[in-house]
């Protein structure tokens, strides 16, 4: 009994801040993308005992909060980086060869087959079906930032003027 109430109260300390945000929402299943939203910013992915938290709080299955949470390509399921680059393999980009910009910046990130984030979670590099910038193609989103007309080594320089710069605001 003793340790059974030491793992709820650790889970309750555990998912604090999705208290604080199911409280703001009253609990209510029709906020559940909101919830879904705000817990995945604070814990930059929604993990199974997350999702199974949240659909026990606001009373509905847990299998109707995963289905919302794999339904939309917003959410993760797997934690993301600090920065996200998003790449569009839209027909245009496609044709424009962004598949190369993919292959550059998963070789400079040393993504391996299958992994969009990188070991220590600096970046995720997703590829997405259209931005709506097809006129700008190949185009890239890089933590909500749009660029245009991209080249691979164009991308692997904005990596690295990144890293250089959250080396710097480290020091």
């Amino acid at each position: 009994m003793q340790e059974s109430m030491e793992k709820t109260t650790a889970m309750i300390e555990h998912f604090a801040a999705v208290n604080r945000i199911l409280e703001k929402h009253n609990f209510s299943a029709a906020k559940l993308i909101p919830i879904l939203q705000e817990t995945q910013d604070v814990y930059k992915c929604l993990s199974k005992e997350v999702i199974s938290y949240v659909a026990t709080s606001i009373g509905v299955p847990p299998a109707k909060v995963y289905g919302v949470a794999t339904f939309y390509a917003h959410f993760s399921l797997e934690p993301k980086g600090k920065h996200i680059i998003r790449l569009c393999d839209g027909t245009a980009c496609h044709v424009k060869k962004s598949h190369g910009i993919l292959n550059a910046l998963r070789s400079h990130l040393k993504l391996a087959d299958g992994k969009s984030t990188t070991e220590d979670f600096a970046f995720t590099v997703e590829t997405v079906s259209c931005l709506g910038a097809c006129g700008l193609a190949p185009v890239m989103v890089i933590d909500g930032e749009v660029h245009g007309q991209v080249q691979p080594e164009q991308a692997v320089a904005l990596v690295e003027e990144i890293t250089r710069n959250d080396a710097a605001e480290q020091q």
